[in-house]
């Protein structure tokens, strides 16, 4: 049992954001289900086995061409907490799954739509990928170097960042809504866009910009050019990182490097300084191994971490107190997260199998067996 136990979302299954959001949900308690394609080639995307965002989740698959399914997943609605889907705008309506036709039938619903683009303006129709999302939110503007093309971590910050999260606080807080009796206590829709979440996540670097301190020309802001902010190679090849922004930390970070009576490290906060003393700093760095700087610096107020795979960072003393990754079923993954003192977050489940649920949850909305029997049997053809 977690936070969100009797809390039932209907996922209609799709990439990124959505199912993402939905593992979020699922990890804190919720009954997911997620209806997902029938047939063995449901799509060019599906992990299988593999598929970490479904874990926890309740599978029912479904030929959402056949009216039959469409009638199943609506009366899975009547009784649903929340929608999650992740169409192009206007496909759920094509589908007869439209928000109006399911708000009409549970006017608690809280209907939630993810999208890149958003449910509105010149690009709602139009294909894209996270990348895109993040370039025109001016989301993608600060990550990377002086004088090179910005480069991301793949879907961290567009789907999952502006994208999952955002929805995944939607969804709560329109479920939260509805249980409060505001506004009549009936349910909406959520438009969650990931260029509307990105960009909304760039309101602290805009304060920065504001005050002077984080201009848009990359590596001349505080938080992106200075020598006490970045990561830097060591001589085996791996990396490790340091930002030590306040004065008293990058003081404690250039104490340790052996640089505190340098009179050029005085200076952490002068501009004309950073190019050089980047440039001094990369060549002690790449001159030990990383385990050199990770005794040396580790465990101490220089802020300062190695830079670790993932399969490293299970390992890590810290990441392991905190059982923050694990591996279930031959599978490396994260643990759910945030944690509650109250009422833990459920242990994350494992992933269904496609269809595995599909009888229980037909028959959970009253379907026959006979019914239940042709509608599965149709699916398989």
């Amino acid at each position: 049992m977690g936070v969100l136990d009797g809390i039932r979302i209907v996922e209609i299954a799709g990439i990124g954001p959505g199912p993402f959001c939905g593992m979020l949900l699922a990890d804190m308690g919720a009954d997911v289900i997620l209806v997902e394609r029938a047939g063995k080639d449901a799509s060019m995307m599906d992990l299988g086995k593999y598929t970490i965002v479904n874990r926890g989740k309740r599978s029912l698959a479904l030929d959402l061409k056949d009216p039959v399914a469409i009638d199943a997943v609506l009366r899975l609605i009547d009784s649903a907490d929340g929608l999650i889907e992740g169409m192009r705008p206007g496909v759920m309506e094509r589908l007869g799954l439209g928000p109006d036709i399911c708000l009409a039938r549970n006017p608690n619903l809280v209907y939630g739509r993810m999208t890149g683009w958003g449910q509105t303006g010149p690009l709602a129709k139009v294909a894209g990928h996270d990348l895109n999302y993040i370039a025109l939110s001016g989301a993608l503007w600060f990550s990377g170097e002086p004088g090179r093309p910005p480069l991301s971590a793949p879907t961290l910050v567009g789907d999952l960042g502006g994208g999952a999260l955002y929805l995944a606080m939607g969804m709560l807080a329109g479920i939260l809504n509805v249980q409060r009796g505001a506004n009549g206590g009936g349910g909406q829709v959520v438009d969650a866009a990931i260029v509307d979440g990105s960009a909304n996540m760039m309101n602290l670097l805009l304060s920065a910009h504001a005050a002077g301190q984080q201009p848009f020309e990359r590596g001349r802001g505080l938080l992106d050019g200075p020598h006490w902010c970045g990561s830097y190679a060591c001589a085996d090849g791996h990396f490790i990182s340091i930002q030590a922004l306040e004065p008293q930390f990058n003081a404690m970070l250039f104490v340790k490097l052996g640089l505190g009576d340098d009179p050029d490290f005085k200076r952490p906060y002068d501009p004309r300084c950073w190019v050089e003393l980047r440039q001094r700093l990369t060549t002690l760095f790449a001159s030990q191994p990383r385990q050199h700087w990770v005794d040396l610096l580790e465990g101490s107020d220089a802020c300062f971490a190695p830079v670790l795979t993932p399969a490293e960072a299970m390992l890590h003393p810290h990441m392991a107190a905190r059982g923050i990754y694990d591996k279930r079923d031959g599978v490396l993954q994260a643990a759910p997260a945030p944690r509650f003192s109250a009422t833990p977050a459920a242990s994350h489940g494992t992933v269904p199998q496609r269809g595995a649920h599909s009888a229980e949850i037909l028959r959970s909305v009253g379907l026959s067996e006979d019914e239940i029997d042709k509608l599965l049997q149709c699916n398989i053809k």
